[in-house]
This record gives structure tokens, sequence and C-alpha cells, in this order.
């Protein structure tokens, strides 16, 4: 029925004239609240990942924490690009003698030497070798075993749920530390590799039961059951539909725990339950520099305040990813 103003009537080609300009308008005026970037597309919605990109490149915290880790990586891989001296060789004559000098920046003589007449500086260089490749080592492999049980727990329920549920609450009621210690004092001979076994046996009953609860959530989701109804297969539902949407929880509890096995790690090799001599690691370093802490404290401090910036770098990388993947503290 043709609309009525003020007693008479309006032509129906006139009001869809006015329809059309305002929707033309309209789209325009979404088109430009989209912003540059949107492709001219409107109401294009941008995924999990791609909103937590953009804020991590704009936190600070995030910069800062990966300057540190890219800095650890590359003195991992490549020592020899920070340091020329031996991290073994030593001359008793001179140790504890020569006090730093910081004016010669990277050189051997840059923090003075050790007990053993051996490079400070070149021990802290090659140490970060031991500590990086346990944390990476343990967080990987604790995360992909630890998502499985999980994910298979959260999604198949029942006897399954029950049994992986109980079998995670057995190994997480072992003391961490405690448990790694009778662990590794079985071995007489303990290498890098032996002290990560150590640390993956107890480690992974976290990351199972983060997972396990994202699961729970994300399988009563409405795309997970229109994927049930068209007849997709169980390794598809968990691979495409369910693991995406589910892993962020991990991966945020697993960035800040690689800091926390890098400290184990340390602490094992200073109780003398982990690495030992010949290997090199800041734990050791800290354990062989506690008694001259009077006569030489530098010995001590400089191992112990490498572990300390690993662990927060490792740290901070973990509360930038928090923050940029939990929708609540947006």
């Amino acid at each position: 029925m043709p609309e009525a103003i003020e007693g008479s009537f309006v032509d129906p080609a006139t009001i869809a004239e006015k329809v059309e300009s305002r929707n033309s308008e309209g789209g325009k005026d979404t088109a430009k609240a989209a912003g540059p970037g949107s492709g001219g597309s409107v109401g294009k919605p941008r995924s999990l990942w791609s909103d937590a990109w953009r804020d991590l490149r704009r936190n600070p915290l995030f910069v800062a924490s990966t300057v540190l880790i890219v800095l650890l990586l590359t003195m991992t891989c490549f020592p020899g690009l920070f340091t020329s001296a031996s991290p073994r060789n030593g001359n008793l004559t001179g140790a504890f003698l020569k006090e730093p000098e910081f004016g010669k920046v990277f050189s051997a003589e840059w923090l003075g030497y050790d007990g053993q007449g051996r490079s400070i500086w070149a021990r802290l260089v090659y140490g970060a070798r031991a500590s990086v490749i346990v944390g990476v080592v343990v967080t990987a492999t604790v995360t992909l075993f630890g998502g499985l049980v999980g994910m298979l727990a959260g999604y198949f329920g029942g006897w399954i749920d029950s049994l992986l549920s109980r079998l995670t609450d057995v190994f997480a009621g072992i003391p961490f530390l405690l448990g790694a210690m009778v662990v590794l004092t079985s071995f007489e001979v303990r290498t890098v590799w032996v002290v990560s076994g150590a640390l993956i046996v107890l480690g992974w009953t976290q990351i199972a039961r983060v997972m396990r609860g994202s699961v729970i959530s994300i399988k009563q989701q409405d795309y997970v059951m229109a994927a049930k109804a068209l007849g997709a297969g169980t390794g598809r539902i968990l691979i495409r539909h369910i693991l995406p949407n589910a892993v962020a929880p991990v991966i945020i509890v697993a960035t800040t725990a690689l800091g926390g096995y890098i400290s184990a790690e340390a602490t094992l090799s200073y109780l003398g339950i982990g690495l030992a001599d010949p290997a090199i690691s800041w734990g050791i370093d800290v354990s062989a520099g506690k008694d001259q802490l009077r006569n030489a404290p530098h010995v001590l401090l400089l191992p112990s305040l490498m572990v300390s910036i690993t662990v927060l770098a490792f740290i901070m990388l973990g509360d930038a990813v928090r923050n940029a993947l939990d929708p609540k503290l947006r």
C-alpha cells in the first residue's frame, strides 16, 4: 500500500529509490568504518589469530621478550659469534685473581675467570645451549603428549576420560622436582637428554588438564555438531574443527612453562643431580661459585643473572600471548 504523508500519496517507485539510496550510503559508511586494509569487504570478520598477531605486534612486552629470546637462540646455535675463548680450557694461576675488565667487551677477560681459570663470559655463552635445549625439548614434548591425552579425554568422555584423567592425577600428585631427582639418581651419566626425559615424565599433566577442559567446551559448539551431522569422521573433527579452536590456552600455558623448565634444569644441576662436568650449564657454574661468594661474587651472580633473564623473557612472552589470545582480557 502506498505510503501516506500528510494526506497525500507517494509513488511506490519513489519509496524504492529512497531505500536504495539509503542502503548505498550505509554500505559506504560501513566500508569507511572497516578502514584501510579491509579489502573493501563489508562485515568480513577477523579470526582470533589475526587479531592476536595484531595486538602482539603493538605490545612492547612481546617485542622486548622476542628480542631477548632471539638473542638467546642465536647464542645457543652460534656461540662462536659471541666469543672465541674456550669454555673448558683454564689456567689455575689466574683463578679468581684477574678481575673483570669491562672495557674488553665480548673478550675472554671481559667478566673475569672462575675457580678453574676458565673464562666466565665463554661459560655464560656456551651454558645457554644446555638450558635452552632442555627447555625447548621438554616444552615441545609435553605439549604434544599432554595435548593428545587431554584432547582424547575431553572429546570421547566416558571410560576413556575416566582412565586418562586418573592417570593424569597420579602423575600430577608426584612433586615435580622431587620426582625428577628420584628419576635422575638412577642414571650414572646424566646428559641433556636424560634430564629432559626426567622433566617430561612429570611435566605433561598441566597441559593435559588445560586441553581437556578446552576440548569439552569446544565440542559442544554448533559447528562441531554440524560436522558430525554431515558425517565427518572423528579424526577430521578433531584436527580440522576442535584442535585449532582449543589450542590457544595450551599455547599460553606452554610458553610460560618453558621458562619454568629452564629454571628446573638449573636447579637440578645446582644440586648436583642434573648435568655435571664436563657439561656446561649455568646451574653448574652457580654451584661452583657459591663457595666464593665473598671473595669473587661475580662468579656466582653472573650465571644466576643469565638464568633469571632467560626465565623472565619466556614469562614475559607467555603474558603477552595470554593477553592477546584471551578474549576476556581485551
